[in-house]
């Protein structure tokens, strides 16, 4: 059967792979020149870095389902980060979390004397809460709301306290407010507030401890070119500069999809943009308040004529009061007056990220999403400010810095991002698991979706999870 993908994102590079693999042929449309969607660099020529993603989570999941796409694990390869990253609290102090747990046991002491127990509890929690929550939640899809809101589910729910919010939760097992903060930040990385998401979302920290934190060699980007010779060779097309303008869709089924006002004829199609997008493709008007969309991030590239030795490549720098930075972030929609931000430098982990005795840095800042904040005179004041408060840590970074450039909302909004969220809708209680948009999302038959937004979720390996969720579907209902 020919299948159409509408945008080349990770997660319809993988979806493409795997429904190549059943036999059949597909053909991918991007609107942009590249491929990779948020999964690319950014550069200058002499200095490149990833523009989106930096931390690989989940190793394991993600190596297994590039291998059924027909990607040897010998061509991804990954470089452990031990220790996993410095936390920088607004009092001065630090917290350097690690995979090894004795390692990380003698720091809590050091740091936090006494919390070593609430660890240990903690650990042991959300390992039993992970293995049930991998195979009620990530490895299903939820056509139905009453598929996902079954007894067993709801007891799961239940066990991981889902009601609570993550930063409540963590309060629960650790006493002092830094570590609560350096257990519950982790909803970041997926565009969400500690202060709202729910407390199942406490297995990302938890991963960390379990699976490590990775970095792909080349950065995260680099798994773009090796996703694209493996469509090469498996015979899936690109249309590169394709904007699709709309869906053909007759009596409830898709039948294929029009560019340039050129309608082509597909057995299937799925749609990879960011899922609010789709309803303007179907001819339909999406209700403004429909979705809660992620945090924005304003990101500053540099390339810096020195390097920091003492710089882990992964660094957070916390506010004095976190709770208020997330409010202005996530409610009242402001600037934040004191900025969280984290620091991304390679060259800790590879001396080739960047010329010798140079490196490249990666700052990101979550903000608000939307478009009520003038980001074009607002964003260089805001990386500034935040490049002054780093100077304290990467001592002489300002007078070095050779390239910058500075991505904001704006431009997120520009890219198709739905309100420059960076990180697909919001992952809140009503927009997680069976509430989020499923990867057959309407009651229209052989239209599907993956991606950020589409349940399971955000993340690259949670993104190709949902690849592969879409490839076992697909082949159910179309009987391959």
């Amino acid at each position: 059967m020919e299948i159409g993908i509408v945008g080349a994102g990770v997660g319809g590079l993988v979806s493409a792979l795997l429904l190549s693999k059943q036999g059949h042929q597909v053909t991918i449309y991007e609107k942009e020149g590249y491929l990779g969607g948020r999964l690319t660099f950014q550069g200058n020529g002499r200095y490149q870095i990833d523009q989106g993603p930096t931390i690989v989570l989940l190793p394991e999941l993600l190596l297994s389902i590039l291998e059924e796409a027909g990607i040897s694990k010998e061509d991804i390869p990954l470089i452990p980060c031990e220790p996993l990253y410095d936390l920088h609290f607004h009092d001065g102090s630090t917290y350097t979390k690690y995979r090894d747990l004795p390692t990380q046991l003698k720091e809590l002491e050091q740091k936090f004397p006494g919390e070593s127990k609430n660890l240990l509890k903690y650990l042991s929690d959300m390992s039993n809460v992970f293995e049930l929550g991998m195979e009620a939640f990530l490895s299903k899809t939820f056509k139905r709301k009453q598929d996902f809101l079954t007894i067993e589910n709801i007891k799961l729910l239940a066990q991981s306290k889902a009601y609570k919010t993550l930063k409540n939760f963590n309060a629960s097992y650790f006493s002092h407010p830094n570590l609560q903060e350096a257990y519950s930040l982790q909803s970041l990385y997926i565009g969400g507030s500690p202060y709202e998401v729910p407390a199942l979302y406490g297995l990302v920290s938890y991963s960390e401890h379990a699976h490590g934190i990775w970095y792909l060699k080349g950065g995260y980007g680099s798994l773009i070119p090796i996703l694209e010779k493996a469509c090469i060779e498996q015979g899936v097309n690109f249309y590169l500069h394709s904007k699709v303008d709309r869906l053909l869709i007759e009596a409830g089924v898709c039948k294929g999809l029009s560019v340039n006002n050129e309608t082509t004829f597909y057995d299937a199609v799925i749609f990879n943009g960011d899922f609010p997008n789709l309803y303007s493709m179907m001819g339909k008007k999406k209700k403004e308040n429909k979705f809660q969309p992620s945090s924005g991030c304003v990101l500053i590239y540099l390339g810096v004529s020195k390097r920091f030795p003492k710089a882990k490549a992964h660094q957070f720098f916390l506010p004095k009061d976190f709770e208020k930075n997330m409010t202005q972030v996530f409610k009242t929609k402001q600037i934040p007056e004191d900025p969280s931000y984290y620091v991304f430098n390679p060259v800790a982990l590879e001396d080739e990220a960047a010329p010798p005795g140079e490196s490249v840095l990666y700052f990101l800042i979550p903000v608000p999403s939307g478009d009520q904040i003038d980001w074009e005179t607002s964003g260089p004041m805001l990386a500034e400010q935040v490049l002054m408060k780093a100077e304290k840590h990467f001592i002489g970074l300002r007078e070095a810095v050779e390239w910058m450039e500075i991505r904001t909302p704006a431009d997120s909004i520009r890219d198709g991002l739905y309100q420059g969220g960076s990180f697909g809708i919001a992952p809140n209680l009503f927009q997680s698991g069976g509430f989020r948009p499923q990867l057959s999302p309407f009651k229209i038959d052989r239209l599907y979706s993956v991606g950020a937004s589409i349940h399971p979720g955000g993340g690259i390996p949670i993104v190709l999870q949902g690849a592969r969720l879409l490839s076992e579907l697909i082949k159910k209902e179309l009987r391959t």
